[in-house]
């Protein structure tokens, strides 16, 4: 039965028309763009900060005068900040709209990413890394949560977007800081150079900060109603079991970014010849980080996604350990393939929540959990090689982690929802 036309004296809500008018769709596909071209702009710089750092380490340890224990503590922040500061993004976004948030949370990379650069104190160094990783870390809850508004119908299609997003500056980050810093006599300038990406990030989350703002002082007074519960995804099987498998994937993800080029020097390869293997994993992982998100969003259940990830992984890692030097290409693809586990638990949280508040719960809590597991694989593979010389300890490591992490994707693979595990 149609509706019966609003009252003249009714002003319809934004994008919303009443009877008789029509529906500003041009208005409309702009705002769903620039929300667009703003979470890809965020997702570019998720990674950039952190890629570049690794690869500029050798010379900012010695050019601050960083000691050991000091530069192991620069490596490992990103997955503190990641895990700690992540869990407050539910309580940001419950009094400011997400854009302010983002704009924010940019503004702070930004800042961070410059003032890191500018310094020649390594107290300073580290506490203006924290600040650029609070931004990132703030991002990373959110993106799956704004996917869910703005784009529920097209989840594993804008999922993959973003991830490709970052996977590509991921990628661009790590090949490309030290030939900047080369170009430019220092390392301040490979680092600097990403604070330009992040302050660009910012532009288009300002209207939509501005628009929101707006949008919430027009609005009627809130008319008291039941709230409903909220949701604690750590008190449910579902949020662990997310939880368990992003901390998995990322514990092998860092292993693997962490020491794959030192497998191969011992294997034989030259220097340069091993990180461009270590970068064709990531660079082979950008059509994957695509094709996945869409892939998950049209199977019924994720179980076939699951166990083919798990298969990749465990060939590529039986390979490294009996033949890492013959078939190297073989092995760097097969774990890009394996990392698609990254992009499918992305896409994962939006489709295991029904609503925006579910979504941002839920990734809040499988995220700064996850890190939390993920930062002990570099630590532990390290601890192994060291103690054993070799790498088939590590490698059966990352085989027992990858246990676990198909473990808890059979529990996550069965469609459910967060809301219903209350």
């Amino acid at each position: 039965m149609t509706p019966p036309p609003a009252p003249a004296a009714t002003v319809p809500a934004p994008g919303v028309a009443s009877a008789g008018t029509p529906t500003p769709a041009p208005r409309a596909v702009r705002g769903g763009l620039l929300v667009l071209a703003g979470m890809l702009l965020v997702a570019l710089n998720l990674r950039a900060a952190v890629t570049s750092l690794g690869a500029l380490l050798d010379e900012i340890r010695v050019g601050l005068g960083l000691s050991g224990a000091m530069a192991g503590l620069v490596t490992t922040l990103p997955t503190i900040a990641f895990a700690g500061l992540g869990a407050l993004t539910p309580w940001l976004v419950r009094r400011w709209a997400a854009p302010r948030v983002l704009v924010l949370a940019m503004l702070a990379l930004t800042v961070g990413q410059v003032l890191r650069a500018a310094t020649g104190s390594a107290a300073i160094f580290v506490l203006t890394s924290a600040l650029a990783l609070a931004g990132i870390a703030v991002a990373n809850i959110l993106l799956p949560m704004l996917v869910k508004q703005h784009f529920p119908h097209r989840t594993g299609l804008v999922t993959g977007a973003y991830t490709m997003a970052l996977t590509v500056g991921t990628t661009v980050a790590a090949a490309s800081a030290v030939p900047v810093a080369h170009a430019f006599g220092s390392w301040r300038a490979g680092l600097g150079i990403w604070a330009g990406l992040a302050a660009l990030a910012v532009l288009p989350w300002v209207p939509l900060a501005l628009r929101a703002r707006a949008a919430r002082r027009a609005s009627p007074p809130a008319v008291a109603v039941a709230t409903p519960a909220r949701v604690r995804p750590g008190r449910t099987r579902l949020g662990w079991a997310m939880a368990v498998y992003f901390g998995a994937q990322s514990l092998s993800g860092y292993a693997i970014m962490g020491w794959l080029a030192q497998l191969f020097r011992d294997a034989g390869y030259r220097p340069e010849a091993a990180g461009l293997l270590l970068a064709g994993v990531t660079a082979l992982g950008v059509p994957v980080a695509l094709m996945m998100p869409a892939l998950a969003g049209r199977l019924a259940t994720l179980r076939p996604l699951v166990l083919s990830l798990t298969v990749f992984s465990a060939a590529a890692y039986t390979g490294l350990a009996l033949a890492p030097r013959g078939l190297a290409p073989l092995w760097v693809l097969l774990l890009a393939l394996g990392q698609g586990a990254f992009p499918l638990i992305l896409t994962t949280i939006g489709l295991r929540a029904r609503t925006a508040e579910g979504t941002v719960a839920l990734s809040a809590f499988a995220q700064s959990t996850g890190y939390v597991i993920a930062a002990l694989g570099p630590l532990l593979v390290g601890i192994l090689y060291e103690a054993t010389g070799g790498w088939t300890a590590p490698i059966g490591f990352l085989l027992v982690a990858l246990a676990v992490q198909t473990t808890a994707g059979m529990v996550i693979a069965r469609p459910r929802y967060i809301e219903d595990e209350r």
